[in-house]
């Protein structure tokens, strides 16, 4: 495994001899416009191996992407070896339908601590829930970005991540999105402590997640590339583009429904993912 190799895979080229916040940022900005978070190798008859040299081999080499254990757990190797000071952290994602946080911790995320300040750092949640810098870690603060506002609030140790949501603006000719909007304008994300974890204790949930038929990873084949100007995400046979602060506190989304042949042709040209083996989406 070699840097210079993950840094072509993300067409960085800049310095990193300095462990700062600014290469942080650049670093982290480029692995999510280059690496998609996807799960299609659970639709396409692939076994996911949450060991290092495999998630290594499977997104720098053959180009693929991850889902948040793999994409994140790349990530984390590079700010290693690149100096940082950095740390797993697990949490537990927010399911909108059950309108509470899982019970079982089901997400990785990073704590990079910089000249005394701790910040999360998070490429793997894909959608329109990734944030796009580092997010400092403090209560209360709301954190402007592209996507939207971020901020974190904690509470007796169990620190909470939410999102201030925005309109969509949806053209005439999209179908409309399904399900009932929440209501409130913060979307909750997920929640997390500050307990350092492992790789391995995330590999029973890596094995669950590729054989449990009631999660959203199994039901669903799901590609999420973040843009530079907002995200595309293949979810099924439908192709959303996303588009931030189309108008003020407006999002413009299109909507798209493709069939089997426009599924690959989308996967190499938007999402620059070419398949070994046949996907079922």
């Amino acid at each position: 495994m070699n840097i210079q190799e993950y840094f072509a895979r993300i067409s960085y080229n800049d310095s990193h001899k300095d462990a700062d916040l600014q290469t942080l940022t650049v670093i982290f900005q480029h692995h999510i416009h280059a690496i998609p978070f996807e799960n299609l190798s659970m639709h396409c008859g692939e076994t996911i191996e949450l060991d290092l040299q495999s998630t290594y081999n499977k997104i720098v080499r053959k180009k693929r992407g991850g889902w948040c254990l793999e994409s994140n757990h790349l990530l984390f190797w590079a700010l290693q070896e690149l100096g940082y000071d950095v740390c797993i952290l697990g949490g537990n994602s927010y399911d909108p339908a059950e309108k509470a946080y899982t019970a079982e911790m089901n997400h990785i995320l990073m704590k990079v601590v910089i000249k005394g300040n701790s910040y999360i750092v998070d490429a793997g949640f894909g959608g329109p829930y990734q944030a796009w810098e580092p997010l400092l870690l403090i209560s209360g603060k709301d954190q402007p970005q592209i996507p939207g506002i971020f901020r974190f609030m904690e509470d007796n140790g169990t620190w909470y991540f939410e999102k201030v949501k925005r309109k969509h603006y949806i053209p005439e000719q999209s179908i409309p999105l399904a399900g009932t909007p929440e209501l409130g304008n913060i979307r909750k994300i997920y929640t997390f402590t500050l307990e350092p974890r492992h790789i391995n204790d995330f590999q029973e949930l890596n094995a669950y997640l590729q054989v449990s038929p009631d999660n959203i990873l199994q039901k669903k084949s799901i590609c999420s590339l973040q843009t530079t100007k907002g995200l595309y995400a293949l979810v099924g046979w439908t192709f959303t583009e996303v588009m931030y602060n189309y108008k003020e506190d407006m999002d413009l989304i299109q909507i798209t429904t493709l069939t089997d042949e426009e599924v690959e042709k989308t996967l190499k040209d938007k999402f620059n993912i070419v398949l070994e083996n046949k996907l079922t989406p």
